[in-house]
C-alpha cells in the first residue's frame, strides 16, 4: 500500500497504438503479425503488433529485415489522420477525469494521483480509468503505478499489452534489481555495450556501483543512471496545455521582390520552426505561409499534410504555397510561416517512404543543433 504522503504517479501506455488503430479499422488484422511503414525494399517499420514482435521485429527496422525476420507479416500504411484523432480522444477522456497529466507522445499519459488515496483510492482510480479509456477508444492501455515516472514507466513496460501493475512505496529498488540495464530508460546501445562489457548486465549491479566511479566513467549520463537504477526520479508531471501553432515571420528592413534571398529567407525559416516542432515531439497538419506586400495587403494560403515534422517534406509544401500565394509581382515586406494542427508525435521523418539513412540524417542534424546551436547548421539554400 502506498502512504499517503507519497507520490502517486501513473503511467498510460496504449499499447501498438499505431497498430491498434488500424486493427479497430479492419477487424481482420486482429491477432496477424503488422507491421506499420513503407512497402519499398528501402522503408523502415514505424511500428508493429506483439504478434511482430515476437520475431525479432522493431520499429526502425529496415523493411527487409523485418520481412526476413517475419515472412508472413502483413504491411499496412500508416495513417496520421486517424492517430491524430483517437490520440486527442484518449487526451479528451483523461482531461476530463484527472486535474494534472503530462502527455509525453502522442500515446503515453503520465498522471499525478497524488493524495487521491485520501478520498477514494489511487489504485482504484488507475483501474476505472483505465476501463474508461478502453470503452471510450476501444484501444487496448497498459498502465504502471508507482511512486514516481520512472518507476512508473518501466513497470508499465513489463506488462505490456494490455497490463496493469502497482509498484509499493519503499518497492521501487527490488522492483528494478531482476531487470536488464536495457529496460532503463536512457540506456542507449553504446553506454549499453559499455556495460556489459564491464560485467554490468542487471540493474542491481548498475545500482551497486558507487556514484562517483559511474561519473569518472559516463560524466552526467552516469550520475543520470545511478540515479535511475536506485530508483530516485523527482521529475514533475508537467501540466499539459495543447499547443495551437507555432510560426515565425520577418518583416524585411528593405522591400524586396529578389526571388534568391525570398526562397533563402523561407527555407531558414521553416528550418527553424521544423527544430522547435521536434524539439516538443510535435507534429503538424497544416502549415500556411503568409506574405504582406509593400502596400501593406496581407494575403495567406494554407495546405492540409499528413502529420510531419521533417524539414524536407514542410520545405517543399511552404514553397509551393509561396509560389501559387505570390501573384502580384510587387515588392514584399513581410513573409511568414505558421504550422497548426499540431499533435503529440515522437517520429521525427515520414517513416513510411523514407529509408533508415534518412532517419539517421535528421538525428544527427538534430543532435548537431542540441549541442552547438540552431543557427550553426543551415541548408546552404536558407545562406541569404
Amino acid at each position: 500500500m502506498f502512504l499517503s504522503n507519497e507520490r502517486h504517479i501513473a503511467h498510460f501506455d496504449l499499447d501498438a497504438f499505431f497498430v491498434s488503430v488500424e486493427q479497430l479499422k479492419n477487424s481482420k488484422l486482429k491477432g496477424r503479425p503488422l507491421i506499420v511503414g513503407g512497402t519499398g525494399d528501402r522503408g523502415v517499420v514505424a511500428a508493429c503488433s506483439y504478434e511482430a514482435r515476437k520475431f525479432g521485429v522493431h520499429s526502425a527496422m529496415p523493411i527487409r529485415m523485418a520481412m526476413r525476420l517475419c515472412p508472413h507479416v502483413t504491411i499496412i500504411r500508416g495513417d496520421y489522420e486517424a492517430y491524430g484523432k483517437f490520440s486527442k480522444l484518449v487526451t479528451d477522456v483523461i482531461s476530463d477525469t484527472v486535474p494534472l497529466f503530462e502527455k509525453s507522445s502522442i500515446d503515453e499519459f503520465y498522471i499525478d494521483l497524488t493524495g487521491m488515496d485520501k478520498f477514494y483510492g489511487s489504485r482504484q482510480f488507475t483501474i476505472e480509468l483505465r476501463e474508461k479509456v478502453m470503452k471510450e477508444s476501444g484501444l487496448p492501455i497498459s498502465y504502471g503505478l508507482a511512486s514516481n515516472k520512472l518507476i512508473s514507466k518501466v513497470a508499465t513496460n513489463e506488462v505490456k499489452p494490455n497490463g496493469q501493475i502497482e509498484i509499493p512505496f519503499g518497492d521501487e529498488k527490488s522492483f528494478l534489481s531482476p531487470l536488464s540495464i536495457a529496460k532503463i530508460p536512457g540506456v542507449g546501445k553504446e553506454t549499453a555495450i559499455l556495460l556489459i562489457k564491464m560485467g554490468v548486465e542487471t540493474v542491481k549491479v548498475l545500482s551497486e556501483i558507487p556514484l562517483e566511479m559511474l561519473h569518472n566513467l559516463l560524466g552526467k549520463t552516469g550520475t543520470d543512471l545511478w540515479r535511475k537504477s536506485n530508483g530516485i526520479d523527482e521529475t514533475p508531471v508537467i501540466p499539459y496545455h495543447e499547443a495551437k501553432s507555432i510560426s515565425t515571420e520577418n518583416t524585411f528592413q528593405q522591400d524586396t521582390i529578389d526571388m534568391n534571398f525570398l526562397y533563402s529567407e523561407l527555407v531558414r525559416m521553416t528550418e527553424k520552426i521544423a527544430f522547435q516542432l521536434r524539439e516538443q515531439n510535435k507534429l503538424t497538419g497544416c502549415i500556411t505561409v503568409k506574405l504582406r506586400y509593400s502596400n501593406f495587403e496581407t494575403f495567406t494560403k494554407q495546405a492540409s499534410i499528413p502529420y510531419t515534422n521533417a524539414d524536407h517534406v514542410l520545405l517543399k509544401v511552404a514553397r509551393e504555397l509561396f509560389t501559387k500565394l505570390y501573384e502580384r509581382r510587387m515588392l514584399i515586406r513581410l513573409v511568414g510561416i505558421r504550422f497548426t494542427d499540431l499533435v503529440t508525435g515522437t517520429y521525427q521523418i515520414d517513416l513510411y517512404e523514407d529509408t533508415q539513412q534518412k532517419i539517421n540524417y535528421y538525428k544527427a542534424i538534430d543532435s548537431i543543433k542540441h549541442r552547438f546551436g540552431e543557427q550553426y547548421l543551415i541548408r546552404a539554400r536558407g545562406i541569404k
